[in-house]
């Protein structure tokens, strides 16, 4: 009950931040019967169930190829996903049977339990670090299995969890696996309440899922699309947020002066800013092409055209256009986004100092010189313009980047080793 206390304070303190983004962002407006009440729209089960849990877009995405190997492995098993954003859930649809996509209740006592009369897993899965009490410890009370894949915590999630240790230990202590990228995060599990012989060290399942091939179908399309010939020089900046933008389009102003053929590509992590972001390619001088509007090859570009990826859940191909890529969330506080999909594709790959989310995985992109970090924007227009002055150095760095993501294969296939240890007996 003190903890529901909590919540709802804590919403009632956020509720004018809540509402502001609801009107002016559209956030926040979908899913709350399921999200307050537990009021989950499922088929009942017909075989044993297991229930993913993925917060948002990367986690769905970090879900896709995990889930597809269960399947293969494990056909008499049904697997339902939830998540918690708008954009989680709409990539969700993509990726998964929807009917089998939902919205994760919010940690509240009554629409934790609602849910899972709802659901019925026979095992809860969550992605990264969903750790939450209610949620655990009621799954836990139906004698339901709770594991965390892909499990990390940082150093700042660590500290915050340590102040709290007396609260929040049994709900580590309630976790039936956790599948920890590294021995560091498996250690922080431990320390937190986590029963060692319940933690396996099984590497970053990101890893897996980097692409390593630019040769798709949706790879091929994006190109026609933009009129891009397959020598095209283009920038590609992802997973941008606030002020990101703005670096970006100055650099490539900046950029064009020299290499008048680069292109640009310009995609933002979050829909509800997509107008603001046109607005300000336009306010920079260049002329907007939205993705929404590209309904069938170019025939001609304008030289000043930035193209503007307004969709959700392609980032991923539209990476394998890149020559040089410059991955957002990283100049700001975000800490970071996922770097391995360009890198995989063999761009030459740059992003800001501040990648907390991603320390190990920059740690050993940049001891293999497989990508750099840059500053501000006249360091991201001195990469730039490097990469396309030196080809050969921009294939160095794309293949120490391969070789890098090639060495750490095979988590996927660790976690499920383990997985398969709490999930429903085989038929």
């Amino acid at each position: 009950m003190l903890l529901n206390l909590v919540y709802l304070v804590a919403i009632l303190l956020a509720s004018p931040v809540l509402a502001s983004r609801a009107i002016r962002q559209g956030k926040y407006r979908r899913g709350w019967q399921a999200k307050l009440r537990g009021r989950v729209e499922l088929p009942e089960p017909t075989r044993p169930r297991v229930w993913f849990h993925a917060v948002s877009v990367g986690e769905v995405n970090l879900l896709g190829g995990l889930v597809a190997r269960l399947r293969e492995r494990r056909p008499d098993l049904e697997i339902v996903v939830s998540t918690t954003t708008a954009t989680g859930y709409e990539l969700a649809l993509k990726r998964f049977p929807p009917e089998h996509v939902f919205y994760c209740p919010l940690d509240f006592s009554w629409a934790v339990e609602r849910s899972l009369r709802t659901v019925r897993p026979d095992a809860l899965v969550l992605a990264e670090l969903e750790v939450w009490p209610n949620l655990i410890r009621q799954a836990k009370r139906h004698g339901i299995p709770v594991a965390v894949i892909n499990g990390r915590l940082s150093e700042t999630s660590f500290r915050g969890y340590q102040r709290l240790r007396p609260l929040i230990a049994p709900t580590f202590a309630r976790l039936s696996l956790v599948a920890a990228q590294n021995e560091t995060y498996a250690d922080r599990f431990a320390r937190l309440g986590t029963d060692p012989a319940a933690i396996a060290v099984t590497g970053s399942t990101k890893f897996d899922d980097a692409p390593l091939s630019r040769e798709t179908e949706a790879i091929r399309s994006f190109r026609r699309l933009v009129a891009a010939a397959p020598e095209q020089p283009i920038f590609v900046a992802g997973s941008t947020q606030a002020g990101e933008e703005a670096v970006a389009l100055e650099a490539y102003a900046a950029l064009l002066e020299r290499s008048p053929e680069l292109r640009m590509i310009l995609v933002p992590r979050h829909a509800e800013r997509f107008d603001e972001v046109a607005a300000e390619i336009q306010r920079h001088g260049f002329l907007c092409r939205r993705r929404s509007e590209l309904a069938a090859p170019a025939r001609e570009w304008d030289p000043r055209t930035v193209v503007l990826v307004d969709s959700i859940g392609e980032l991923r191909s539209w990476w394998g256009l890149a020559t040089v890529a410059f991955v957002g969330g990283s100049l700001g506080s975000r800490g970071g986004q996922n770097m391995l999909e360009p890198a995989g594709y063999g761009a030459a790959v740059c992003f800001g100092p501040n990648t907390r989310n991603f320390r190990d995985i920059v740690e050993e992109l940049l001891a293999a010189r497989a990508a750099e970090v840059v500053t501000d924007r006249d360091a991201l227009v001195e990469f730039v313009a490097r990469m396309l002055a030196t080809p050969e150095q921009a294939e160095r760095m794309g293949a120490a980047a391969r070789e890098v993501i090639e060495r750490h294969q095979g988590a996927t296939n660790r976690t499920l080793e383990h997985l398969e240890k709490i999930l429903p007996a085989a038929n």
